[in-house]
């Protein structure tokens, strides 16, 4: 449950600060993924992209299409090409499949 009507209303430095006692707890590399995308809103792509980056996650798709998301929004759409390849290719899911080919099919 949120109190942001949308996500440009959210929290970033709470949202983070969560992530920061849910590692405490649980420091997996999932939970440090999704704190990255919490950083990215808050101190922007590069800064976000720098924590994914480290993340040991080369076989999860989430984080290759986290990795394209925050390439995009820098405007290095041939590494971002890339990392939605990557995500596509290790989706199972059609309907994610097809919204990250549509993501893919944007970029100049």
């Amino acid at each position: 449950h949120t109190d942001a009507p949308n996500a440009s209303d959210t929290d970033w430095t709470q949202v983070v600060a969560l992530y920061d006692q849910l590692a405490a707890l649980d420091p997996s590399p999932i939970v440090a993924l999704n704190r990255a995308i919490a950083v990215a809103e808050l101190d922007g792509p590069s800064v976000g992209l720098a924590l994914v980056e480290q993340l040991p996650l080369d076989g999860y798709h989430p984080w290759h299409a986290t990795r394209a998301e925050l390439l995009r929004k820098l405007g290095r759409s041939s590494d971002a090409k890339q990392a939605y390849d990557a995500a596509i290719a290790g989706t199972p899911n059609p309907a994610e499949r097809a919204y990250l080919t549509r993501r893919h099919s944007e970029l100049v």
